[in-house]
């Protein structure tokens, strides 16, 4: 598409049902209740100059360039304001209002800058077209006396600048701030003539202020006092792509805006349904790692992973592979060859990985990044509920009355979708946040928790069921729904356990550390306050528990009533771009897509008829069992596609061990990471920006991503893969990635609907999309449960193997930061790293009082397993007895001191419980100075060229 603003109505659409009729400019146009006369102008084709109003934030009125006169009553109000009604007359254009207009106008240029010619918002800019618009061709008032023409800018932030001499006070970022981020770090200065935008407080810049980074500013501002600093580098953009982000899970929608083959911004698209065109650093900034000088963009082999790497052309890198992984098979069987898929993938890249390894390799060795973070949700509400994802769309939150996140940060994690979220808890909404840590939820402006539940680590289940107990005994289940929706044996089953006193709050106390009262008191908010909606992430998932805290969410969803309307439901906030579509595919050893078992005949001989080739009916092994086999002789070979296990997994030697131990690791990825130390084979990857296909995101919703530029590397993904899959003698044919998306709707009943042809047409589809839900499904579990009735499992509190005790009397638990994402392969090459360059443990001030360690000092992090060192941050965000830290950053290499417990289901690492000391230390543990070593000559690549 070529390059076009988006399309601006100037207020929000309003939510009235009964319909007005109007006349605007002899126009007649009918418009819902509530809308505003200049909303209503828009949409019958008129345009009213304006300044302040954009439709992503409420009507303002201050600008007054809107004017507008109405037939039956005096003056000329302002039509962002003023609602439309039956009947009415409005004229939009005329000799007075011109006059009025151009007034206005002239007070505005007369303190700004005429400077247009060289300002980088050249004919980008709202102030010059609407100076245009009313027809202002000269300015009577002069530059003598006080004007701002002299502020200087603020170029603190690294990825937009603040230009005061520029700035109209029409208050667009600082409502920006507030009703789409929620942030509030924006303010108006003085009042009159001495108005000003201020970020924080007296003293501040953008960058030492509350500001987050996330755009919306930069995007409502009308002039070019807030602009990206790369427009001002390369220019204006001349073309525009729709694409999808691919950090998190929330999926938001983009428009890749392009000069030539150059990304010049990504802009938030305002009819992104998962997004709502709003953004956050990430999406919106931290795309240069794409043309980073880390990235490798040529094949490279080496025999040994002592030797330097030797650049080589893609044809000797194929055959290579091939040939080894071919021989290992004769050698040693195909059980010895296995592949990680990736969730930062498109579904089609994922979907020709696991199938390479089931019709090459010929195992169902194959797994994917979900082991490690929400394998428990596919297990446990794949046993409640019947099917392995999140019931509601994101827009379901605006219906919830009462909130109750647990184990989850969504405003560092899943910021946008936070946004939202917080949006609705400003307008009444209540909220219970289980966490062991007191994340900005708890207490954020405008919003404050109703309940913090500061569980000690490791017993969710506990909390659950105690909570669980409350609403039983005290008559709070919703009895009837139950009934009519669920298994009412096994209701009556699981009541009687939960009922049981022995799981009372007060009983349960010394376990939880949660006061009873305050327990009780969120139990009956949850059952009683209307509509409730659970969220929850990792602190759910990564714990010897995990399954059993999903199944225990279900049980209180089913028991009250909250599942198959807006409004409520149980929700997981997936923690990759694509982790959703990734098990979709089929990314599990024991699964093909769909969830459907390797040991039905009826679904394998689908994918043998349309694959022509047997498939191994035994499950395979999963990541942890891969690494095993391989110490144990038994797993020689490994494909990893866009993960990088050596810094994600547990027990960083662990990993370590198991792939020294392989005769073959192929890494398939952007960079060098630290999997890639011990890899023999690297082929290089593409970026979201240079491929076409699809993500899924944490609500079922399947969007396109789209090539904005040429794959630096030669190759997309799924390219890359079926070259392999060809060297290895597979007839693989594909001539795009939507042939591959046609593949995966014909054998996956829950995509059957799906092709790219109908997502860019309607613009994402939320599965199962089929023919008993054409359109899609926004909410699942409606008129009942994919397994028919819902299902009540009793989930007995188990405590973690992972004890406290006299030489690790602390409980380490881990988590994510805004500006960071995951193992930081891509958000360490940009400059997000001015917000967080290195992993910081915090630490209680009773503990580390009691260390003798003080903010910033370092530190000694030692477990059963492992120990590193990192910098103390002391901070009462975490409770003593407590501390935290992130993993970002591999000099730290925080997974050294994680252990091998892991859920009784599914193999989820307990990430979140490790028993651990801290120390005052000087600087670097010897075993990172040796692992930094090691990592560097691993990198050395031989001098020379490929062919």
């Amino acid at each position: 598409m070529g390059y076009e603003p988006q399309p601006d109505s100037g207020t929000p659409a309003a939510g009235g049902e009964d319909a007005v009729g109007l006349t605007i400019d002899g126009r007649a146009v009918t418009v819902p209740a509530g809308t505003s006369v200049m909303r209503a102008a828009a949409l019958c084709g008129g345009a009213i100059p304006s300044l302040c109003a954009t439709d992503s934030l409420a009507a303002f009125g201050s600008c007054r360039m809107c004017l507008v006169e109405i037939e039956g009553r005096r003056g000329t109000p302002a039509s962002c304001t003023t609602p439309v009604e039956p009947g009415m007359t409005v004229h939009t254009q005329s000799p007075r209002l011109a006059r009025l207009r151009r007034s206005i106008m002239e007070l505005y240029i007369s303190d700004h800058p005429l400077d247009c010619l060289t300002c980088s918002a050249n004919n980008d800019c709202e102030l010059q077209d609407t100076a245009a618009e009313v027809g202002l061709r000269d300015v009577r008032y002069g530059y003598a006396g006080a004007n701002h023409l002299g502020a200087g800018s603020d170029g603190s932030n690294p990825y937009f600048d603040f230009d005061p001499a520029k700035c109209i006070a029409c208050s667009r970022c600082v409502r920006a701030c507030d009703e789409v981020q929620g942030t509030v770090a924006l303010t108006i200065a003085g009042r009159g003539f001495a108005s000003t935008v201020s970020a924080g407080q007296a003293g501040d810049d953008f960058l030492s202020s509350e500001c987050v980074s996330c755009g919306a500013c930069v995007q409502a501002c009308p002039t070019a006092t807030l602009q990206e600093k790369a427009v001002k580098d390369i220019g204006k953009p001349e073309r525009a792509v729709i694409t999808t982000c691919a950090y998190c899970g929330v999926g938001c929608t983009f428009r890749a805006e392009m000069k030539g083959e150059q990304l010049v911004r990504m802009v938030p698209w305002k009819d992104g349904k998962a997004n709502r065109g709003h953004s956050c650093v990430k999406g919106r900034f931290a795309w240069g790692y794409a043309n980073h000088r880390d990235r490798i963009t040529r094949p490279m082999i080496r025999e040994a992973i002592d030797q330097p790497w030797r650049e080589v052309g893609w044809d000797e890198a194929m055959a290579f592979t091939a040939d080894r992984l071919n021989a290992i098979k004769a050698r040693h069987g195909p059980r010895a060859l296995g592949g990680i898929t990736s969730s930062r993938c498109t579904n089609e890249e994922v979907w020709l990985v696991q199938k390479l390894v089931r019709s090459g390799f010929g195992s169902n060795n194959v797994d994917t990044c979900a082991r490690v973070c929400h394998s428990p949700t596919g297990y446990g509400l794949s046993k409640t509920f019947g099917t392995s994802a999140g019931t509601q769309d994101f827009d379901s939150v605006m219906q919830a009355d009462v909130i109750l996140v647990i184990g989850a940060n969504p405003t560092d994690a899943h910021p946008v979708f936070a946004s939202r979220m917080k949006r609705r808890l400003r307008q009444g909404a209540k909220l219970i946040v289980i966490d062991p840590r007191r994340i900005d939820l708890v207490r954020t402006p405008h919003v404050e928790a109703a309940h913090h539940l500061p569980l000690q680590p490791g017993t969710n289940v506990a909390v659950l069921t105690a909570m669980a107990h409350v609403i039983v005994t005290e008559g709070l289940a919703d009895e009837a729904f139950v009934r009519e929706r669920c298994d009412w044996d096994e209701y009556q089953d699981w009541a009687r356990f939960v009922a049981d006193q022995r799981h009372a709050p007060e009983v349960l106390e010394p376990v939880t550390r949660v006061p009873a009262a305050s327990l009780r008191a969120a139990a009956r908010l949850y059952a009683t306050g209307g509509n409730a909606a659970i969220y929850y992430g990792l602190g759910v998932t990564e714990h010897s528990q995990g399954s059993s805290t999903v199944i225990a969410i279900a049980n209180l969803a089913m028991a009250t009533g909250n599942i198959g309307r807006r409004g409520v439901g149980v929700n997981p906030l997936r923690g990759q771009n694509n982790v959703q579509g990734a098990c979709d595919m089929g990314s599990f050893p024991h699964e093909l897509s769909g969830y459907r078992h390797i040991s039905g005949a009826d679904v394998r001989a689908s994918f043998e008829a349309d694959w022509h080739v047997a498939l191994d009916p035994e499950p395979g092994l999963r990541i942890p069992n891969m690494l095993d086999a391989a110490i144990d002789g038994t797993f020689r070979a490994l494909y990893v596609q866009g993960e990088d296990i050596l810094q994600s997994d547990p027990n960083t030697h662990h990993v370590a061990a198991g792939l020294a131990a392989m005769d073959l690791v192929i890494v398939h990825d952007l960079f060098l990471n630290e999997t890639a130390s011990y890899a023999h084979v690297f082929l290089p990857g593409s970026t979201f920006l240079e491929k076409t296909g699809t993500f899924t995101n944490a609500e079922r919703r399947i969007q396109m991503v789209r090539k904005v530029m040429e794959p630096a590397n030669g190759l997309e993904d799924w390219q890359v893969t079926q070259e392999l899959a060809r060297a290895m003698g597979l007839d693989w044919k594909y001539a795009d990635s939507g042939q591959i998306m046609d593949e995966i709707a014909r054998l996956t009943p829950t995509f059957a609907g799906v092709s790219h042809a109908r997502l860019t047409a309607e613009g994402s589809l939320q599965w199962p999309v089929d023919a008993d839900h054409p359109d899609g499904s926004p909410i699942m579990h409606v008129d009942g449960f994919v397994r028919g009735k819902g299902q009540f499992i009793v989930t007995g509190y188990v405590p973690t193997d992972e004890k406290t005790g006299p030489r690790f009397p602390l409980l380490l638990t881990t988590g994510r930061i805004l500006s960071q994402y995951n193992v930081g392969a891509q958000t360490r090459r940009t400059d997000n790293t001015i917000w967080h360059e290195e992993d910081l443990l915090e630490i209680h001030p009773l503990d580390a009082e009691n260390r003798g360690v003080k903010d910033g000092d370092w530190v000694r992090l030692a477990s059963r397993t492992g120990e590193t060192t990192l910098r103390a941050q002391v901070t009462d965000r975490v409770a003593p007895g407590v501390v935290y830290t992130t993993f970002h950053h591999p000099a730290t290499q925080a997974n050294v001191v994680t252990t091998d417990y892991s859920d009784w289901a599914t193999n989820c690492p307990e990430y979140k419980v490790t028993a651990v000391q801290v120390t005052p230390s000087n600087g670097p543990s010897e075993w990172q100075e040796s692992y930094a070593s090691w990592s560097q000559r691993s990198r050395r690549i031989a001098a020379g060229t490929a062919e």
